[in-house]
């Protein structure tokens, strides 16, 4: 029912900026919840910010804090990730998922995913 795709990876020094975007398809996606995740070459993948369907609610992972910021327009079918002050260890493949689960938190709670997008953050 929803295809997600994401875009705005790419390579950027440390202490720059990246806005990541999710776009989907179907009207329906304004009655998810949306999660970004991501997954470095090793690693297992985890959570990174989530926000609810109605965009009230927000959720963001203890590592990007005041760093990172999600979120959403219903009238473009759209979810984005603003990233400032990125670190190294900011570099993964991040990304998207929707889904209709209690917990924005939890990879269980997410039956939608988009296929990533590479981000690196050079030292």
């Amino acid at each position: 029912q929803v295809q997600l795709v994401e875009s705005g990876g790419g390579l950027v020094q440390a202490g720059g900026s990246l806005r990541l975007s999710c776009a989907a398809s179907g009207r329906t996606f304004r009655t998810y919840n949306v999660g970004w995740f991501r997954q470095a070459p090793g690693k297992e993948r985890e959570f990174v910010a989530a926000i609810g369907w109605s965009a009230v609610r927000t959720d963001y992972a203890d590592s990007v804090k005041g760093r990172f910021t999600i979120s959403r327009d219903n009238a473009k079918n759209s979810v984005n990730l603003q990233m400032n002050s990125l670190k190294p260890e900011d570099t993964a493949v991040y990304y998207c998922a929707a889904g209709i689960g209690g917990s924005y938190r939890t990879t269980n709670d997410y039956g939608y995913w988009g296929q990533g997008t590479q981000v690196t953050v050079s030292s």
